[in-house]
């Protein structure tokens, strides 16, 4: 599952129109205050740009919504990770253990770093109940094994942001890992869902979960090839 993001922060994005994307001028309201921010495509990580699908699998890449300011790309690397260590004990231990071997997975595809401190971090798991969630049109709260959401902010003049997964403490094993590979994957920028089940991007919780695809792979290299004001400069107006 997937929150709709940190909606604070409104933009007004100006789309270049032709067959190369331009370099663009943004203007976004940040903490109440506007400023000014690139928007353009970064270079494509060496990982992406080495990946070649041979079994030609295609991609969902029209599932992926891009926000307000672009789309959710990484262009520093490698992604610093941060992975709560729940109180101590065995149980404890293994959730550590199978989170960090989901996120690692991905390792493959875009340069990873787990840290020991929570600051600085660019993606924060944590071991927690996810908020119940009413569904439009019911007034019956619903539980959800996961949630990720995202807020926008600046450092060191630079347009950025972060990412926070909650994975309910109820989950183990299989389902764990599962629901870590696919919440890691949204806070890797794939802001979407693909509609088949082999994908491990699928909308729903199967009883066999897959792995990364090659088609959840294909996605993410064609976002990553995407305008974004994330990475850029920002100025003040």
């Amino acid at each position: 599952m997937r929150s709709p993001g940190n909606r604070r922060y409104p933009i007004i994005p100006i789309w270049a129109i032709g067959l190369t994307i331009a370099t663009i001028l943004s203007v976004i309201l940040l903490n109440g205050q506007f400023v000014n921010a690139v928007t353009k495509s970064h270079p494509l990580p060496p990982t992406l740009s080495q990946w070649h699908d041979p079994t030609n699998s295609g991609d969902y890449f029209e599932q992926v919504t891009p926000t307000k300011v672009g789309y959710l790309i990484w262009s520093q690397l490698p992604v610093k990770i941060y992975v709560e260590t729940p109180a101590i004990g065995e149980r404890a231990k293994a959730w550590v253990k199978t989170v960090s071997t989901a996120v690692m997975e991905w390792n493959i595809y875009l340069p990873l770093v787990i840290v020991s401190e929570a600051e600085g971090a660019d993606i924060a798991i944590a071991r927690s109940i996810p908020p119940l969630q009413i569904l439009p049109g019911s007034k019956i709260p619903r539980a959800r094994s996961a949630l990720t959401s995202y807020e926008f902010y600046t450092q060191n003049n630079v347009f950025s942001h972060r990412f926070k997964i909650l994975l309910s403490p109820s989950q183990t094993g299989e389902y764990l890992c599962a629901a870590t590979r696919h919440e890691f994957g949204h806070a890797l920028g794939i802001w979407g869902h693909s509609p088949l089940q082999t994908d491990t991007m699928y909308f729903s919780q199967v009883r066999h979960p897959p792995f990364i695809s090659p088609r959840d792979v294909n996605t993410l290299k064609k976002i990553y090839a995407q305008p974004t004001s994330l990475g850029w400069t920002v100025s003040d107006r």
